[in-house]
């Protein structure tokens, strides 16, 4: 076998400028990894790095040369294992590039045995679920907006992001226009734990299913102050970057929120679930903004999940990659009729 590697980067315009309560973008900056075997079977993977966790497209293209260098000495992307291990020891940090490599991987042992992700892992892709879609912060009229447009689109699940001085009132108007959706909130660690406990005392009165990331992640002694006092379940994301933050956050929160750009692969990924689950925890995959290049892969593990929240390339005004068909966002794996992630190049 002789694999051969290639990445590039591409500026994907976002449909809307995405805000949260740390800063506003208005287009992702991604990285895509091809992997191509010797019959010309390309593996798809892509990076969606996160300045918040010290990664940028610069840093990903910086050590994507090393990573593949790997992949190319192993010459087997069914040795998943042994990449993994490779690719750690290469570089240690830098888990959005280590993804991208994992995820081509991943995507060409499939297409080798000519099966979709989910069926090399074992998986029932009939046990799905249906993907959040995300409402940015804006003005309280044009969240209003947004979500009529989320609904006319079919969207049955919807995240609200959080973190200003008129939470109630975002929440209040979004579900006089969307009253019988499912609905969570994310206040991406803006609000101190009295603060927290205060609001989402107050936000119980509109039927949430829970809340993610009240605050700082640094701040553990104050996630548990919340988990404790709460009056809806808690969600940790950026306090659950890797494996081992699960164990510190099992008894602060009831749910551990992975993504594939904060762990570093599909197989940390998927021991992160299985970790979580033994902790008690019910589990869910988010995302950055990101082509499918990479959230195709991640909707794969939509049979391991209680919650999913992909909808990354959703978010984008144009894709160039096609990925896992989500009509009305539910996450549709067994429609999906091509072989390894199913991400391709439109």
């Amino acid at each position: 076998m002789s694999l051969e590697t290639t990445f590039e980067r591409r500026s994907l315009p976002l449909e809307y400028p995405f805000t949260i309560a740390r800063g506003t973008e208005t287009e992702s900056e991604v990285v895509t990894v091809h992997v191509e075997d010797e019959d010309g079977r390309v593996g798809i993977g892509g990076a969606g790095p996160s300045p918040h966790y010290g990664e940028t497209v610069a840093t990903v293209e910086a050590v994507l040369p090393d990573l593949l260098a790997v992949v190319e000495e192993i010459d087997d992307p069914h040795n998943l294992a042994r990449i993994e291990r490779r690719m750690r020891e290469t570089v240690e940090r830098n888990p959005a590039a280590r993804t991208a490599v994992s995820i081509a991987c991943h995507d060409l042992a499939a297409k080798r045995l000519d099966v979709p992700l989910y069926q090399y892992w074992g998986l029932d892709p009939a046990d799905t679920l249906e993907t959040s879609y995300t409402i940015g912060i804006d003005d309280t009229e044009s969240m209003r907006e947004k979500t009529e447009t989320a609904l006319e689109r079919g969207y049955g699940r919807l995240k609200v992001k959080l973190g200003t001085d008129r939470d109630i009132e975002i929440i209040r108007t979004i579900r006089s226009v969307a009253p019988d959706v499912d609905l969570f909130v994310d206040a991406n660690e803006a609000w101190t734990p009295r603060e927290a406990v205060r609001k989402i005392e107050r936000l119980t009165e509109f039927d949430l299913e829970f809340v993610e990331q009240p605050v700082p992640a640094e701040n553990r002694e104050g996630l548990r102050f919340v988990y404790e006092r709460s009056a809806l379940p808690i969600a940790a994301d950026e306090s659950c970057v890797t494996l081992e933050d699960i164990p510190q956050i099992a008894d602060r929160c009831d749910i551990a929120n992975l993504k594939l750009m904060k762990c570093g692969g599909l197989r940390e990924a998927k021991r992160m679930i299985h970790t979580a689950r033994a902790h008690g925890l019910e589990v869910m995959c988010g995302c950055m903004t990101e082509s499918n290049a990479s959230i195709a892969a991640a909707a794969h593990l939509a049979p391991l999940l209680d919650y999913a929240d992909l909808d990354g390339s959703l978010l984008l005004a144009d894709d160039p990659y096609d990925g896992v068909s989500m009509p009305d966002g539910r996450i549709d794996l067994v429609a999906l009729e091509r072989p390894g992630t199913g991400a391709a190049l439109e």
